[in-house]
């Protein structure tokens, strides 16, 4: 038998003792109930949509500069450093070393300039608008440069869009955009393996990300729509976790051995809008109108029965969570005064409201709020349709009567602002000219107390024309099953769905 001299074997002990253990291969496959039908244009960043829905996916697949992460909103990803300069308009970004994109392809600068150039999602508009050049020194370094100051560039390029989240610039121009919807290739956790529309999105683990090698070889999102089916196939062990379980399902969920609820308030406040109120011959242009239909809706009910108490009711549609929140009055549950309202407004026996168009996964909740505007004698008829269709047909501006509407996206008040409530937002039909004046003001205010003040204001504004039917800052009800260790659920605060997916753990077996 052949020896080691002591020296050598003393090297090589301390060799294996600094090099730590191997990370383990990724292993089995974790599959989840998800709510909505999948649709490929949330499989590339560049049309990334003012909810947060596109993060389900983008998390797995693709990875950003910076991003929310567990313990910190504004987490070093892609970029590991950033430097803003002295006078607000200019802002450097350093790379992480080493990155690759899943065809191997290391990712440089020229990727981050490229993905910027090609974003065409939500707030796209405003980042190009203030943007005067993106250059690229070296293949390590970014650096954006600012036509005028602008204290929320990273927060709209970091957290409210899509335009910081990094696709390759070769294979993108080699594939083409059709193609690359068909077939994405990110720097993300999990490749892209297949996709079958309406059916399940599969992906498998890559093992050269940069964060960690993920611990589950293979994530599967099976589209599983009705809410009883979602549960019954969690109860039989053919999906580890599932998404949006509500009410009388909820409380089965809760009560049977070996799964477990996750409820989680999350930064999604949801709201109907009264998309007619600027057109002078509709009932919605008399804000007594307005303020009967929100007198009519009995919000704590609503809560109770769907989320089991765990929605906030907080009367808008900026999150409590957010920087410059104003927290407004609550609308009481008072139908005599509702009716009365109606009357004065000139009907008093109610009018048809025409069309109520829905994202069908919250259709429940609002079948309910249709019946309490009934019973005061506003009448509408729901339209429920596919997640994706219905948010694409809202921001072509296709929408009349009323229109239930959500975000879950990152950001703050400013952005949340920006998408739903000033004049060009991406869904917005109407505005007032006091409103976008003042959110331009604010943009451009660097004195933190003054444009508190700008954006309290302008909440203050859209509380006393009743602009909206605010219903609750939603509790969104998941849960997952006996195999599953880490489901990823609520790691990240305010997240939705199950992240960061390098995180998530199956038991051992």
């Amino acid at each position: 038998m052949r020896h080691c001299r002591i020296p050598v074997c003393a090297a090589l002990l301390l060799l294996f003792a600094l090099a730590g253990p191997a990370a383990a291969a990724p292993e089995g496959e974790m599959t989840w109930g998800i709510h909505i039908s999948l649709a490929p244009t949330w499989f590339d960043p560049a049309e990334t949509q003012g909810i947060i829905t596109p993060f389900m996916v983008m998390y797995a697949i693709h990875d950003a500069l910076a991003k929310a992460m567990p313990g910190n909103p504004t987490a070093p990803s892609l970029a590991e450093s950033w430097q803003q300069s002295a006078d607000g308009r200019v802002y450097d970004f350093t790379l992480r070393k080493g990155v690759k994109f899943h065809n191997g392809e290391p990712l440089t600068a020229h990727d981050v300039k490229f993905s910027f150039e090609r974003y065409r999602g939500a707030s796209a508009k405003t980042l190009k608008e203030r943007v005067a050049a993106v250059e690229t020194p070296d293949p390590l370094h970014v650096r954006f440069r600012l036509k005028n100051p602008w204290p929320d560039f990273m927060t709209f390029y970091t957290a409210a869009s899509g335009a910081g989240w990094i696709v390759p610039r070769k294979y993108v121009e080699k594939v083409g955009e059709d193609g690359y919807k068909k077939a994405p290739v990110g720097a993300g956790p999990y490749k892209f393996v297949s996709f079958t529309p309406g059916v399940e999105l599969v992906m498998e683990a890559f093992e050269g990300y940069w964060r960690k090698t993920p611990s589950v070889k293979r994530l599967v999102f099976k589209v599983i729509g009705d809410e009883t089916t979602r549960l019954a196939a969690l109860k039989r062990g053919e999906v580890d976790v599932v998404y949006s379980i509500r009410g009388e399902l909820a409380e089965e969920l809760q009560r049977t051995p070996g799964l477990t609820l996750k409820p989680a308030v999350i930064q999604a406040p949801q709201w109907t809008a009264m998309l007619d109120q600027w057109d002078p011959k509709s009932p919605w242009h008399d804000r007594r109108v307005r303020l009967a239909a929100n007198l009519a809706v009995d919000r704590k009910s609503i809560n109770e029965a769907i989320t089991l108490g765990h929605s906030r009711l907080t009367y808008s549609i900026i999150p409590s969570t957010f920087d410059f929140y104003w927290q407004p009055p609550s609308y009481p549950y008072d139908p005599a005064q509702a009716k009365k309202l109606l009357a004065e407004a000139g009907y008093p026996n109610g009018f048809d409201a025409g069309d109520y168009y829905v994202d069908v996964s919250y259709s429940n909740v609002h079948e309910v709020v249709v019946n309490y505007l009934q019973q005061i004698g506003i009448r509408a008829k729901l339209i429920g349709r596919e997640r994706a269709s219905h948010w694409s047909t809202y921001a072509d501006k296709k929408y009349k009567n009323l229109a239930y509407t959500a975000s879950g996206a990152f950001g703050n008040a400013a952005t949340r602002l920006e998408s739903y409530v000033v004049s060009g937002g991406t869904y917005v039909y109407g505005g007032y000219p006091d409103i976008d004046s003042l959110f331009k003001d604010q943009a451009a205010e660097l004195d933190r107390k003054r444009r508190e003040a700008l954006l309290h204001k302008i909440q203050q504004l859209m509380h006393e024309r009743v602009m909206f039917i605010p219903i609750w800052e939603l509790a969104f009800i998941n849960g997952h099953g006996p195999r599953v260790q880490e489901s990823g659920l609520g790691l990240i605060p305010g997240h939705a769905y199950s992240a960061p997916y390098e995180d998530v753990k199956l038991k051992g077996k």
